[in-house]
Order: structure tokens, then sequence, then C-alpha cells
């Protein structure tokens, strides 16, 4: 489904330099959904002594926090930037703030569940917002999908996006509705398609080049998945999530159907404001299947 180029270094506390402009740290947090943990992003600037930036600080885990502040090697942190609220991607921005005095960027989500409520940007995010060091800035792409409050950021000078949770290195990302939305996710998706990229530097695993093919890998994915959702109502009409989970993600572990759960009812929410499927008392059913065999 994705490409990943033969970058394979994923030791905690250790600073692989992917360009000459970014390295990466990744966090002691491996695990089912996170994968090797999670990466956070270091891009310095022209200048041996400039300023860095961090993308997705990662948790709140001392033993990170002390290797991000190695990784500086005396020069100054600007600035942190964050995809997005989770609590494996952006709780160190606090500490970091707390210890330097950065500014932290990035979007709050209105949803409380799975959210890090000590994350406070000092510069809220929109469709306008360019970070600027010396020789690179980094755009803001607001991509609500995964988490309404999800944002790629686009390093220019390399043709370089850091995806957060959008797109990850080597499985696709869980929605999780209500705050995430898989027609946004798509939408999203559509996006990235038109911009002119070389290489995506996920929040968990390895960096991916080929980015067309791998978006369109994802899409295609997704699109797969929901037509599968339907082909399962339409010989098991009328079933709840739980029961819908074990025939729509059979490929997937049951250890994991508690997760793939939240992405079968993303799609479902999507199926259902598109008027393909309905819900009646937790259960979902399947809208005139004999008109949707060919649409979908």
């Amino acid at each position: 489904m994705t490409s990943a180029s033969t970058d394979q270094t994923f030791s905690p506390g250790e600073l692989t330099q992917l360009t000459p402009r970014i390295s990466r740290l990744v966090a002691p947090n491996a695990g089912p959904m996170t994968g090797p943990g999670t990466n956070t992003y270091l891009i310095k600037g022209a200048g041996p002594n400039d300023p860095v930036t961090v993308v997705d600080p990662g948790p709140a885990l001392e033993a990170h926090v002390v290797a991000i502040m190695n990784a500086l090697d005396g020069r100054q942190l600007q600035a942190v930037l964050v995809t997005h609220t989770h609590r494996d991607h952006s709780p160190a921005a606090s500490v970091l703030h707390e210890r330097l005095g950065m500014a932290r960027w990035g979007r709050v989500s209105h949803y409380a569940q799975f959210q890090d409520q000590t994350f406070v940007p000092d510069h809220p995010v929109d469709e306008s917002t360019v970070v600027v060091g010396n020789g690179y800035r980094l755009r803001a792409v607001l991509t609500p999908g995964h988490a309404s409050n999800h944002v790629c950021w686009y390093l220019e000078e390399e043709r370089a996006l850091f995806t957060g949770d959008h797109i990850l290195g080597t499985v696709s990302p869980v929605i999780l509705p209500p705050d995430g939305d898989m027609r946004d996710y798509l939408l999203s998706m559509d996006r990235l398609k038109a911009m002119p990229l070389e290489h995506l530097f996920p929040g968990h695993g390895p960096v991916l080049t080929q980015p067309a093919r791998v978006i369109e890998g994802l899409i295609r994915h997704r699109l797969a998945r929901e037509a599968k959702i339907v082909r399962t109502l339409r010989s098991m009409d009328d079933v709840t999530i739980a029961e819908l989970v074990i025939v729509v993600y059979a490929d997937v572990s049951a250890d994991l159907h508690q997760w793939a759960s939240y992405s079968l009812h993303a799609h479902l929410l999507k199926l259902s404001h598109e008027g393909i499927v309905e819900e009646r008392h937790s259960r979902w059913r399947l809208l005139q299947p004999e008109i949707l065999g060919s649409q979908v």
C-alpha cells in the first residue's frame, strides 16, 4: 500500500540525520498504535548556530524531552509545530515551553477524547500560517480527518511534508469520530494529491518516497474498505458495529478490532451522510440495496 525509503533506524533517543536540514528522534513509546514510537523532527537553518524548529515533540516522557534538548546541541529552540493534539504527539510541547520558553504552533480540538488538554498554542494555525527559519519556510496545510485539528507542515525547500497521523509510514491511520471525519479525511487526501511532493515524513514509521503513489494507495484502501462495508450490509443487514467489524476487518488482528471500529464508524457516518446507510437504535442497515450495487 505504501512505498518506503531505506530509512530503518528507530532507536529511541538516537538522532538520525535524514537530510541536511532534517533530523529525527523517536520517542520511547512503541506500541500497537504507535509503531516504533512517535517521530519528532528537528529542522535546522543554514548556519551552524541557527535556531531549530521541532515538528511533533511527542509525549511528555522525560527521557524524550531530554533527548530533544540534547539534540539542540546548544542552539536555540525557536518553535514547536504540532500536527494534532493526540497524547502521543503534543504533550512535550508544554514541557519544552516551560523549560525553554519557545513558541507553540498548532490547533485545538473541540473534543476532549484522546486529546492533550495541556496544549495551548501561542500561535493558532490557519491556512495562511508560515513559520520561517534561516533558509527554510514551513507552511501549514490543514488536513482534518484523523482529527479535526490536524495540520500537515510543508517544507517548501525540500518539497517535504510532515504528515503527523494523516499519512503513516506502514499502515493507514485510524479515523476517530466525532472528532475524526472520513469525508474530511478523503477530501484532505485529494488536496495533497495536487501538491508538489518528493518525500513524506510521517508521525510514525519510515520516511516515504513516491508520495503520489502512497496517497493514491491510501485513497484506494479507504474506498475498498467502504465497498466491503456495503457488500457486508447487503448480506447481513441491521447489525451493530461490533458485529460488523468482525467481518469487515477480518484481515485485521482481533486485538485491534476496538480501534478498527472507530474507522468503521467513520465510514458508516460518511455513508449515512450520502444516504447509503442509516442507523436505528445503534444498528445499521443499507438503504435501497438494489440500486447501490453499481455505485459502490
